[in-house]
């Protein structure tokens, strides 16, 4: 019999100015009535790589294996687990369909670490439009990179 494990909202995304140029991260976890705001920054990035930052920092600040329902506006990174890419590049060496290499390998390994004691629920969220929180974050990343300039 597996153990209910804890409901964690986890809503995350990346800015960058310029692209490349200074970035910015943000997660918020939400959890029984509790918020936890995260956020950095990076000075030579891309959009990409925040948005994957936003993940990986929102999900290493867990203390213990939950049921992570994860809000992005990333369709790369929604798509790279809903449909199965990142299965697929496991399995073609880090190749994409087209056989070109996975661009941030290293993040999405990072990101497959910091994955596996949970639970990941994947849910796409439209950016800039009247979701509160994904626009709470894409503040909190958006100043995180001002700070970076």
């Amino acid at each position: 019999m597996s153990r209910k494990l804890p409901v964690v909202l986890l809503y995350t995304d990346g800015a960058c100015s310029g692209n490349p140029g200074p970035g910015g991260w943000a997660a918020l976890l939400l959890w029984n009535g509790k918020e936890k705001e995260l956020s950095g920054g990076c000075s030579d990035t891309t959009n990409n790589r925040m948005e994957m930052r936003a993940v990986i920092e929102g999900v290493r600040a867990l203390k213990k294996p939950c049921h992570i329902k994860v809000h992005s506006d990333s369709a790369l990174i929604i798509n790279a687990f809903t449909k199965h890419w990142v299965r697929n590049w496991l399995k073609n060496g880090w190749k994409k369909a087209d056989k070109k290499p996975v661009e941030n390998r290293e993040l999405w390994e990072e990101m497959i670490q910091v994955l596996k004691s949970h639970q990941v629920e994947w849910i796409k969220v439209k950016g800039h439009s009247d979701n509160e929180l994904n626009n709470r974050v894409d503040r909190l990343a958006v100043a995180a990179a001002a700070k970076i300039r």
